[in-house]
């Protein structure tokens, strides 16, 4: 797969408490196949491109604990590490601001527990937003789905929806400029915070084994898928 010929950046937003985990844990440190998910996730993005700025935002009261991780597992990817702020808008400003010395290229913005994304997406989603200026990563719905209102559930049409997933790319002066609008409950991600400051957002495809850990059901599904990964990776005999 070749490299991009224009500078790429990557932020990795890990600013979660995992209550919903019921861990003793924030869900980025729980260890996945021998190693804490958030490694397995700035692995992806290393193994695309070991040159690529890697900036990690992380809670402030984690980042002691983040470091002693990195000596435990003799991790070396290097990363810029930055403490978030209070909401997921405030983290992403962060880790932009620890980019300020660039000026151009591409950036993609990831959340910690997705530690699955493949190369290809990172690939299509990085040259989709040079060449467009947005890129966010989706998959169609498998399931039937109904809109609630009240008392009163009604069928709608599943096609007309996609589910979101990360990472999300723009150029980065684009993304920089949009996440110097005022905070808003409505922004949900950054693909809302760059269509509110008036740009298109354009879908690339995504994968159903991209999810994002939450539950531990999902700890499940994220030992199998990586020792599918393992299985297919192993020498035949």
């Amino acid at each position: 797969m070749q490299e991009p010929s224009y500078p790429i950046y990557t932020i990795v937003v890990a600013g979660g408490t995992g209550s919903r985990m019921n861990a003793p844990l924030p869900k980025q440190f729980l260890p996945v196949a021998g190693l804490p998910v958030l490694m397995h996730t700035l692995l992806r993005f290393h193994a695309y491109n070991p040159a690529m700025p890697l900036v990690l935002v992380l809670p402030a009261a984690e980042l002691a604990t983040w470091k002693d991780l990195c000596l435990q597992y003799d991790f070396r990817v290097t990363h810029q590490v930055v403490a978030g702020g209070k909401t997921r808008f405030q983290s992403v400003q962060n880790g932009l601001a620890a980019l300020r010395i660039y000026e151009d290229g591409v950036v993609a913005v990831h959340d910690g527990v997705r530690p699955f994304v493949t190369q290809a997406i990172i690939h299509t989603a990085f040259e989709t937003a040079h060449e467009l200026g947005t890129a966010v990563v989706s998959v169609a719905l498998k399931d039937s789905i109904r809109r609630v209102t009240g008392n009163v559930s009604k069928a709608v049409n599943r096609n007309a929806y996609k589910l979101v997933q990360t990472p999300q790319c723009f150029r980065l002066p684009l993304l920089r400029r949009a996440y110097e609008q005022g905070e808003s409950s409505q922004f949900t991600d950054d693909a809302s915070v760059v269509e509110k400051f008036g740009h298109k957002i354009h879908l690339v495809e995504g994968a159903y084994q991209n999810i994002k850990l939450t539950t531990p059901e999902d700890m499940l599904l994220a030992e199998a898928i990586l020792a599918a990964e393992r299985s297919n990776q192993s020498p035949k005999q």
